[in-house]
């Protein structure tokens, strides 16, 4: 007959179950429940039910994190109302002669641009100019659009600011701004080669020999003086980083240069930021908190451990498989504790970020960019359907992860 304690442990376990898979599939039937709402419900049911006391819930939220995504977002809220995206995307229209060098130039422009300001946000942001552009050139824009988040991927792989997950990764292993860059940006540049010659393929008839027959003119205003303090504030972080400021404090102080302003209202700018984002990180860090302190991480990682204290290769296949159970951030999460356990943390460290990252194309749930961009198709008449989106995604995925490995284990 089981126990109290028993059953109070069948609780916890039920509730940390349904919180995780509702976060990987990111909602419930027939509720109105996102990621976050979700998260936040289970945190507040383990802290409630005393699986976790409110005062560790306070010290499991990693503020470095937090305050390193909201500086972030207001930096790139201030580079999108200043028109910066909309003015990449004109000069790539401007240059692009023929498809092949449309989609070269959105497979670099999207890659670069996500390695400095969170993929999720390339998506959001070039999502709708990539349709203007590919609906007016008559163009399918499927390939493009694939491109586009697949690219913002694999180019978020290069720098601890790419992407969530990475951001867990730099702040948790104490791996330097350079570090990390010099280890996985051969990765995520080997991987913007790998997505546009794989789409070529996929695509053919697409990008059969062919020139357009008009130059198009990406319509849109920019608002210059804040597009120029904007990008200054932006280099000004990057200069700060490299001269050994923390990521946090650097990206802090750029999103307060550009919240000293006369023109641009702040209820416009924090109106745009993505709070349900910052509420879904603080409360997972309670749900794998608690986790954590039960000590069922450190049974689920027993288990592994053999896995994961493998090699690259292992550790990938182990990261992979999390990652798609229960999505990139929460892998992460779960495995925060036990790296610094393993015989080489720092390359357990890199794996991770790389692993859970490009494991985020092998399907259209993998990420919450994929999710994105098909969600802005559909609002356009474009429908970026699973099947279709396999024909491309998951051999850039296998490809690019057999890459991350290799480059890893040298």
């Amino acid at each position: 007959m089981l126990s109290l304690m028993d059953w109070m442990n069948l609780l916890g376990a039920a509730i940390i179950t349904a919180t995780l898979v509702g976060v990987a599939v990111g909602r419930y039937p027939r509720l109105k429940m996102n990621r976050a709402t979700i998260a936040l419900v289970g945190a507040t049911l383990l802290i409630a039910l005393g699986f976790i006391p409110l005062e560790t819930a306070y010290r499991m939220v990693d503020w470095n994190t937090i305050v390193l995504l909201l500086g972030m977002m207001i930096l790139n809220v201030n580079l999108r109302v200043a028109g910066f995206f909309h003015l990449v995307t004109a000069r790539v229209v401007h240059h692009a002669r023929t498809p092949r060098r449309l989609l070269a130039l959105i497979v670099a422009v999207s890659g670069v641009l996500s390695a400095l300001f969170l993929n999720d946000t390339i998506a959001l942001m070039m999502t709708p100019l990539v349709l203007d552009v590919t609906l007016a050139l008559r163009r399918n824009p499927l390939p493009y659009l694939v491109a586009l988040v697949t690219a913002a991927n694999v180019g978020s792989v290069a720098t601890i600011m790419g992407n969530p997950q990475n951001m867990l990764v730099g702040l948790s292993s104490g791996i330097g701004f350079r570090e990390f860059f010099v280890a996985l940006a051969p990765v995520a540049a080997l991987g913007l080669v790998v997505i546009w010659g794989v789409i070529v393929l996929v695509y053919r008839a697409e990008f059969r020999a062919a020139v357009f027959d008009q130059a198009y003119v990406l319509p849109g205003r920019r608002y210059r003086p804040l597009l120029r303090k904007s990008i200054l504030a932006t280099l000004l972080m990057l200069a700060a980083i490299l001269v050994g400021v923390p990521i946090p404090l650097a990206a802090l102080l750029a999103a307060g240069l550009v919240l000293i302003t006369r023109r641009l209202k702040p209820e416009r700018v924090f109106r745009e930021i993505d709070w349900g984002l910052l509420v879904f990180f603080s409360a997972l860090f309670v749900v794998t908190g608690a986790i954590e302190t039960a000590g069922w991480s450190e049974r689920l990682f027993a288990a592994l451990r053999p896995w994961a204290d493998a090699g690259p290769a292992h550790l990938t296949a182990v990261s992979v498989v999390l990652s798609n159970l229960v999505s990139n951030v929460p892998a992460v999460m779960l495995f925060r504790p036990v790296v610094p356990t393993l015989a080489d943390p720092p390359t357990a460290w890199l794996t991770l970020a790389m692993a859970t990252t490009l494991a985020g194309n092998l399907t259209l749930l993998g990420s919450v960019a994929n999710l994105i961009v098909a969600e802005i198709a559909r609002h356009r008449g474009v429908r970026l359907t699973f099947v279709e989106y396999l024909k491309a995604g998951t051999p850039i995925a296998v490809l690019t992860l057999l890459i991350g490995v290799a480059w890893l284990a040298l």
